[in-house]
Parts: C-alpha cells; structure tokens; sequence
C-alpha cells in the first residue's frame, strides 16, 4: 500500500517543476518523504507573521487562498490552484509568512520537507534557478507555466513579450516624487514618524552616509511593528525597517516599474542612479502614482474582483475588463496574451460566484457542503477563447453519493450551479439558447452520470451527439474539485481509444461546415434572415479550424490542451512533416478571434456576423489568407480517416 502512495505522489510531482527536473531516483526520495494532508474547508494552514513550518506545499486537490491582513482589513492576494507551490519563499528565505493560507475549499496538499529537497538544491543547478527566480521577484506561488491554470496573474510574475502595453492607452505619465523623505538609521522612530507627519507623506527612506538605500518604513510598518507591539518611539529606526530594499532607474520604463511593483507586492519602490542600492536615492514612486497613471490593467481587475461579492462592483469591473480588450486588440497585442488575461478575469467571475452560491445555500444543505463538486467550462471560455461576453455554456459534475442522498444532493447543486450561472448572467453573459448551462438540471450530474454521456457519445455517435461532442469535449475545470474533471477526462480517452471509429464520425461532423468562399473567392454570405448578406465567421472559419483541431489533438490522445492554437502548436511537434501548416492554422485562428472581437467590439454584439463591404481591402485579404489553411487540413483529415470509403 505505502509503494502505491508514493507512486501516486510520484506522478503527480513529475507533471509539475521543479519535481519536474528531478531524475527518477530523486523524485522517489522527496515523493517518499512527502506528508499527505488534508485540510477542511475553513482551516488555516499557515498565518501571516508566524514562523516558516519544515515543510513547503504543493496543492494536490482543492483551493486555498492566500490573504493578507492590514489592520483591520484582510485582502485576498492569490488563489492556489492544482500544482501551485507554495510557502517556499519563507521557508527558503528564513522568515516568517507573509500571508495567511486558508482553505477555501475541502484540500489535499502534500507537505515536502525542506530536509530532503536542499540536497536536490545543492545538486541540481535547475532546480536551484527556479527557486531562485522566484525568491528574487518575490513569488508567494509558483505556478507550472502560462498554459494551465491561472495564467493572468502569472503573467505578471515572469516578463511578458507584451509588457510594455499591459497597461492602458489614456494613462497619463508616471508621478515620481523626486524630494524623497529620508534619514539615517540611527535617528529615533519618533524622528522618523515626525518628519512623515510633517512632509504629509506614507513612507520614508532609510539612508547611509552616502544617502544609498538601506531601508524603508511606511505608516503601514509603524502601525504592525511599534504600535501593536508596543515598541518604544526612542529606539533606532534601523531596527524596525525593511531592509532588503528593492530598487530600480529613474528612468526605467513604465512597465518595468509597474510589473516590478505587482512582482514584488510592493507599496513603494525606491529609484536610484543607476538601479542599485549602491547609488544615492533619485526619486520614489508608491502604488497610489500607479494606480493613477495605469487607469485600467489586468492586475487592478483582477485584484478588484477577488475581493467583491457585489454584482453591481463585479459587472462595472467586468466592463471594464471590455474597454482593456479593445485597447489590446487595437494595438495587436499577442493573442495568447489577450485570451489568458481575458480568461482569468473570466474565470475570478466564475470563482467568486461560486463562493457566493456557497454561501447562500450550504447553511440550508449542511450535510451536502463538504461533498466533492467541479464547475465546467466549455465550449470557447473552456477553450479560453471567450473575449466578449457571448453564450456562456457551462456544466457541473460531482461526486457520486449513497442512495438515500441522492436526491437532495442533486437539487442542492442544481441550485448551486444556477446562483453562478445567475451571477454571470448579472455580469453581462449571455444566456446559451440551448441550455447548456448548470441551471439546466440535464448537465448538473453525479460523476457516474457524466461517465454516462460521454460514453453514449462515443459508442452511438448520432448528429445530436457529435453536435454535443464539439461543446462539451472542450471542457475545462474553472473551480471546485479539479480531481473530478481529470476522472472525466480520463475516461474519455480510454472510450475514445476502445472505439476508435468514434473519430471517423467526428472527422466527418468536421467537414461538414460550409466553405468561406465561393466559386469566385468571394464570401460566402447569408441567403436570407436577420443576417442576410453577412459572412458568419464563427460557423464558416472559426468552427472549422476548432473543430479540425480537436478531432487531430483527440486522435494523438493529447490531454489537457483545449485552447484552439495552443492545440495547433502542440499538433506541429507531434507531425514535423506538418508543422508549417499546423503553425499557419494557429495564426489563422488568432486573427479570426482578433477580427470577432474588433467587430463585436465595434457594434456591441457577438461580432459573429460581419459585412463584407465594411472591411477595408486589407482587412478583406488578411481574413481571406486566414482561410488558407481550412481546405488543406480538410484535405489531411479526409485522407487520415479514409472518409472517402467511410461514406460509403
């Protein structure tokens, strides 16, 4: 029994680096020594201010959040996601927690000794370069990569090709105040406290004789470190103050400053000659001067949204969230950029709207509260390609229970799944016309249940289940109990591999989308209706491309990769002899998703029809190259599953 454990901790760790780095041997050494905890919800597992435990986390199963505490006021700094590494930097660092880590939801984590894991830093250079690039920038969690999980948020702890337009268009210039308040170390915190009072400022630099950076002190450190300890004002100022002080160029670009300030939770950061604490003090900057100059970034949405349960608050930063969109869409962007950010603001919604349906209904149903569940996203926000506020499909899947609790706990996640669809519903989503929503009881269902569908699917592919296959193969766990999903997912592929044929339905339900452009290369419009004379998009160049890109991803058995290009790009490391043509697909749909943007954007709707006369010669060529590749990999997947004699 104890090998199975450690085998199963083993597979787990490998997914995720560091373990990642480790060879085989070493890997069964941390996976042998690893501590399996688990926590309920409302538990703390560590507090902020308390001393580093022996060990450091990785979150097997489950949420945590990370808050810190001011005062009076607590504010939610990250969520801890599958994977997530965590209480490192403390422990690494011989200090005490920044923050507090609660459970928000019932978890497992494994609890690594730093015993075991310094002699895999001493020995192995990778392992020790990225701890080390997370202790220099200040990392509270390091996560896997960009391409799972949360990846906004950690967009802004490793640089981003995109970083100097991560903020927005009509911020004004930076505020750097150049009369920096400073004193020497040994002055009084009396002295120090009087002269903040008198220049009317929150901070104060710690100088030496050379006016270099050695310290900072803030009325935030006066508060936690002399007032509530009752630390006398007459001690030496040097004795209280931060002292590993950060620095950066006064003329360094807004964008720097601006990710250095998010990396490092930093209030205030001190500028000098040259960058170093080693020149005298040129000018500080606090998050105050950011916040006005940034109006609108990624890292304000998101911090706003993780600490409201206010729907009015929730849908205002959801808008918000639009305008950014089109400032990034506009000065192009990368795409990948613009549909994680856009993802995670999402997907905070989603979070907060399940603590909301929690809150309201797990006093009514406390026997039910603690029972597994998994919410899903599907279709394009399961692919993380939802930029506009379109149709939202989503579903939900719990742990199956015992007879006599069936039914109650049916109803109680059918409520559950309603209050977050009701949540994105206030914050502007459209409602799915066909009812693939998790207020609709048909996709509120025990594990087993799910296994069901999925199973049905595959065995009798009819048009109806193929229709279905296309939305609900692309879901993606956004919060609850991620376990589930993997299960799900897992199961699939083994159906999939037991009944191959089930991929020739779907490459024939691939092909059935209708050409975007006639015999003339002109666009094939609407005939008649509300959209007469408009090209669809979405149904003749961006479903072909997903759909194609699904079928070809399902029949290599690649797991867990959703998102359209990112499916292309995996596609082009698995068929070298393909890659210009996989890699040409996954431009093509970035500029299809840019284009249904602008255009949604520019006429306040799904952007899904557009008229052709309206684009420019330039914009009517670029969306006629993106095309390029849809006949070719039709041409591919015809001849792959021999859909010629398969019709037959």
């Amino acid at each position: 029994m104890a090998n199975v454990i450690v085998n199963r901790v083993t597979e787990f760790l490998k997914r995720f680096p560091p373990f990642s780095f480790l060879s085989k041997e070493d890997l069964e050494k941390v996976s042998t020594a690893v501590e399996i905890r688990y926590l309920e919800k409302g538990e703390v597992l560590f507090r902020q201010g308390q001393d580093a435990q022996p060990h450091f986390f990785i979150l097997k199963e489950g949420s945590i959040q990370l808050t810190e505490t001011h005062q009076e006021s607590e504010e939610i700094r990250e969520y801890c996601d599958e994977g997530d590494v965590f209480g490192v930097l403390a422990l690494l660092g011989k200090r005490p927690y920044l923050l507090t880590a609660k459970v928000v939801e019932n978890s497992l984590i494994y609890a690594i000794p730093v015993s075991i894991f310094e002699q895999m830093l001493e020995q192995n250079s990778r392992v020790a370069l990225y701890f080390a690039a997370g202790f220099a920038s200040g990392q509270v969690v390091i996560r896997q990569d960009l391409s799972h999980g949360q990846k906004a948020r950690g967009l802004f702890k490793t640089e981003s090709r995109d970083h100097s337009l991560l903020i927005f268009s009509d911020q004004s210039e930076i505020k750097i105040s150049e009369k920096v308040l400073t004193c020497t170390g040994t002055q009084s915190i009396r002295t120090a406290a009087q002269k903040m009072t008198e220049a009317q400022v929150s901070s104060i630099v710690i100088v030496d004789d050379e006016n270099r950076p050695i310290g900072i002190i803030t009325d935030k450190d006066l508060r936690s470190r002399v007032i509530v300890k009752s630390v006398s004002t007459e001690v030496a100022i040097k004795d209280i103050m931060t002292s590993m002080v950060i620095t950066r160029k006064r003329t360094a670009a807004f964008s720097d400053l601006y990710l250095t300030m998010i990396k490092n939770r930093l209030h205030h950061l001190i500028l000098t000659e040259d960058g170093t604490d080693q020149t005298p003090v040129s000018g500080i900057i606090s998050d105050h001067d950011i916040l006005l100059s940034m109006g609108n970034s990624p890292a304000v949405l998101i911090h706003g949204l993780m600490n409201t349960l206010d729907l009015k608050e929730m849908k205002s930063i959801r808008d918000r969230a639009e305008q950014m969109l089109r400032y990034y869409l506009e000065n192009e962007v990368a795409m990948d950029f613009v549909a994680s950010v856009m993802t995670e603001i999402n997907d905070v919604i989603i979070r907060q709207a399940s603590r909301i349906a929690e809150g309201r209904f797990s006093k009514e149903y406390p026997e039910l509260s603690e029972i597994r569940y998994c919410f899903l996203s599907m279709g394009s926000e399961g692919r993380e390609e939802q930029l506009l506020r379109t149709d939202q499909d989503n579903a939900l899947v719990y742990e199956d229970v015992r007879e006599g609790l069936k039914e109650k706990t049916a109803e109680y996640f059918l409520k559950i799944g309603t209050a977050i669809v009701e949540v994105l519903l206030s914050c502007g989503f459209a409602s799915c016309p066909g009812k693939i929503m998790a207020s609709n009881p048909e996709w509120v269902q025990p594990l087993s249940k799910w296994k069901t569908y999925f199973s049905q699917w595959i065995l009798t592919p009819t048009q109806e289940a193929l229709l279905k296959a296309s939305i609900f193969f692309d879901f993606r766990p956004v919060t609850g109990s991620s376990g589930l999903a993997e299960e799900l997912s897992m199961h699939i592929y083994e159906q999939i591999k037991s009944r191959e044929v089930f991929l020739n339905f779907l490459a024939l339900n691939a092909l059935m989308n209708p050409a975007p452009l006639g015999f003339f290369r002109d666009f094939v419009v609407e005939k008649s209706g509300e959209h007469r004379d408009q090209f669809d998009i979405k149904s003749r160049a961006m479903m072909p491309l997903t759909d194609l890109a699904r079928l070809l991803v399902l029949s290599h058995g690649v797991v867990g990769v959703n998102n359209t290009f990112k499916r292309f790009e995996r596609l082009a490391e698995l068929e070298p002899t393909n890659e210009s043509l996989f890699i040409q697909a996954g431009k093509a749909y970035e500029i299809l998703m840019r284009m249904r943007a602008l255009e949604g954007l520019q006429h306040d709707n799904s952007g899904r029809y557009i008229s052709p006369e309206s684009l420019g010669k330039l914009q009517r060529q670029l969306l006629k190259n993106a095309f390029s590749p849809i006949s070719e990999l039709q041409e591919i997947v015809r001849i792959r599953f021999q859909l010629d004699y398969f019709r037959k």
